[in-house]
């Protein structure tokens, strides 16, 4: 007999287990994370699962995610290979609450889960669609002021890592970092490389972080080489506040990894990876970041970083009361 079902009840707290385990959740995540879409989803999906009182069905689709991005995790990953295989399961399960974090959702999606969950509370993270009316729930912490009922926008629903909660803003200093997210499509990060192995940089020390969805990662730790410059992939603890807080300069693109460099108080220069990220809202000019548009040309990038790495320590002292 399940342990759950075989409760002895003495007392009162005896009587409020055996509550808790008639009224005990269903819980689903759908995620999926790629060069293309970014793997902040996966983090943010892991970070959810931590926070219910069971352990959460974290469903992927094969054709779209590697498994590996999730990294070493003791959840239970799902695959699915497409949505009717997803649906079917859900029919089947009967999910109490039902999370989507698959960036804009279709109608038909909507539609179809709601009509095999049709007592499921759906919440939907990062969908900017008209298709947010058929879901109870929306935190959009990246875009700003959307005005439905049931959407909750802005920098104050973001979810951080909970390793950031062990650390203070940072004490000005003399190194860079720079990341930009678990994917990087424009190659932002090969063209810092290329830009930093210049001899003008050799007084700087830089830290680039590749995250897991990275393409042509081999080319790029051979810059390694440069005594001034750490580069870093897949690293074990992403978020990664520790690697963050060596660093008084930030270069990054315009998604979660703004909000923690702006909660550790990081002075930081930002770029949209593409249309999408240009509708995040949070790294702009007026909360403290220097944003650059979308793939602006190596001169302005360059220009930016030569201006910050020249700012006296008043400045950036500014650009961090701003940040936090």
């Amino acid at each position: 007999m399940p342990e759950d079902e075989s409760q002895d009840i003495d007392t009162f707290d005896d009587l409020r287990s055996a509550a808790a385990t008639f009224n005990k959740q269903k819980v689903a995540i759908y995620v999926n994370g790629n060069n293309k879409r970014g793997i902040g989803h996966v983090y943010r999906a892991l970070e959810l699962a931590d926070e219910f009182y069971v352990k959460p069905d974290i469903f992927y689709d094969i054709n779209q995610t590697d498994v590996k991005v999730f990294g070493k995790t003791t959840h239970n990953l799902q695959p699915v290979n497409g949505i009717a295989e997803l649906f079917d399961i859900c029919k089947k399960e009967q999910y109490s609450v039902f999370i989507n974090d698959i960036l804009t959702t279709s109608i038909d999606y909507m539609i179809g889960l709601r009509s095999v969950l049709p007592n499921a509370k759906i919440i939907n993270f990062e969908d900017d669609g008209e298709e947010i009316v058929k879901a109870d729930l929306v935190f959009n912490a990246l875009y700003q002021n959307i005005d439905l009922l049931q959407v909750r926008s802005g920098e104050q629903y973001y979810i951080s890592g909970k390793t950031f909660m062990f650390y203070e803003p940072i004490q000005i200093k003399e190194n860079v970092f720079i990341s930009f997210g678990g994917a990087d499509p424009q190659n932002y990060s090969d063209r810092l490389l290329r830009i930093i192995s210049q001899p003008e940089y050799g007084a700087y020390q830089f830290i680039v972080v590749l995250g897991r969805a990275k393409c042509n990662v081999d080319e790029l730790l051979t810059y390694d080489r440069f005594d001034n410059i750490n580069v870093l992939f897949d690293i074990s603890n992403m978020p990664m506040p520790e690697i963050m807080t060596q660093c008084d300069i930030g270069i990054t693109s315009r998604g979660r990894t703004g909000y923690e460099l702006a909660m550790l108080g990081i002075p930081s220069i930002g770029m949209a990876q593409n249309n999408r990220e240009e509708k995040h809202g949070f790294v702009c000019n007026e909360n403290g970041f220097t944003y650059i548009g979308l793939n602006p040309n190596d001169e302005i990038i360059k220009s930016n970083l030569d201006m910050y790495l020249k700012l006296s320590q008043k400045s950036r002292q500014h650009f961090q009361t701003i940040l936090l």
